[in-house]
């Protein structure tokens, strides 16, 4: 048994553990905090992008007559020979299981289209490091180096999420569907709505179908240990667990452009709608991020929450083992007082 002395060095250790993992639990609930008004604020002009789309979709002219081909490329539906998969992860870790839990999604698409050449972007130094062990590094446009290869990384973007840099990320994806390099384009990132309302999906940004819904393709809910760990952690850092309201502002969003009136727009409605396709595609990726950004933020939260429960088990553990190791080195001293004084 360890004496005194080293087990009171080993609870002082633990404690100041605790410490940081505790101060680390409250700057990720601040954090969180921030990102989720950041989404939240991101709704409005999703929606009223989406709206105004939609009400040039039924005034401009989409289709080729002739041939019943779109116009515009990026509608363009083509049998999937190539995909291309973002990735969302964390660029850190000791955020649970979170970065593992996405590997595992993407793992899951992987094997469900394994049949496909997949070209996979990591945003997120986990995700860029997990799969560079797993698969070759190539380049989009040259010869492929495997069926399943990773062309592009981009690190440190979630840090502060900026829209100018996503919307380059997107222009060149735009590009290589139009060039016809690809034939479908998915991302998989963790959906987050509030802290107990979350999911991963793999959702599929081209060729779009349906504006101003997510099409997803796969996802995965998660368990009910998980989702009240998460609500315990959020209720003690006074975090709400409630899916935030809508505002006025996003309330009017979704009503935009939704009126039974004929809009007179100063461009043509096709000219409209072709420049502003690939604003909605940027803009699709752009909130997948700031999603991601959340839900790392929630899931580091619940973990330094675990970590700071643990530390208060292995401290009173530890407490109890040296009020043993004290009690018996007392009883050790009266026996041998006694046995002293006996043999006088």
């Amino acid at each position: 048994m360890a004496n005194v002395r080293d087990i009171r060095r080993r609870i002082r250790s633990v404690k100041n553990t605790r410490q940081i993992t505790k101060a680390m639990k409250m700057v990720s609930a601040a954090k969180l905090r921030r990102a989720q008004e950041r989404a939240l604020a991101s709704r409005a002009y999703a929606h009223m992008l989406a709206n105004v789309l939609a009400s040039t979709v039924g005034r401009a002219e989409l289709v080729n007559p002739a041939t019943g081909e779109p116009w515009n490329p990026l509608l363009a539906i083509r049998p999937e020979k190539n995909v291309l998969l973002v990735l969302v992860t964390g660029d850190r870790g000791l955020a649970g299981a979170f970065n593992s839990n996405v590997l595992k999604a993407a793992l899951g698409f992987l094997d469900h289209f394994k049949d496909k050449n997949i070209d996979i972007v990591a945003v997120g130094r986990k995700g860029r490091d997990f799969l560079r062990r797993r698969y070759p590094v190539g380049k989009a446009g040259e010869e492929r180096k495997g069926q399943v290869q990773v062309i592009g990384e981009h690190l440190n973007l979630l840090a502060k999420v900026d829209y100018e840099a996503v919307s380059e990320i997107a222009d060149h994806i735009a590009k290589a569907y139009r060039d016809e390099r690809i034939d479908s384009v998915y991302l998989i990132f963790n959906e987050f709505k509030s802290v107990i309302s979350q999911r991963l999906i793999a959702q599929r940004i081209l060729p779009v179908q349906e504006l101003g819904r997510r099409e997803v393709a796969l996802t995965e809910e998660f368990e009910l240990g998980d989702r009240q760990r998460m609500a315990e952690a959020a209720r003690t850092a006074g975090v709400s667990l409630k899916e935030p309201e809508p505002t006025e502002f996003e309330k009017e969003a979704t009503k935009f452009a939704t009126a039974p009136v004929d809009y007179i727009y100063e461009q043509s409605p096709e000219e409209l709608f072709a420049g502003l396709l690939p604003r909605y595609v940027a803009f699709e990726i752009f909130e997948g991020m700031l999603e991601s950004v959340a839900a790392e933020h929630a899931a580091r939260m619940t973990a330094m929450d675990s970590a700071s429960n643990n530390a208060n088990d292995v401290i009173d553990s530890l407490t109890l083992t040296m009020n043993r190791a004290r009690q018996a080195a007392i009883t050790k001293e009266i026996i041998e007082i006694v046995s002293g004084a006996a043999a006088l």
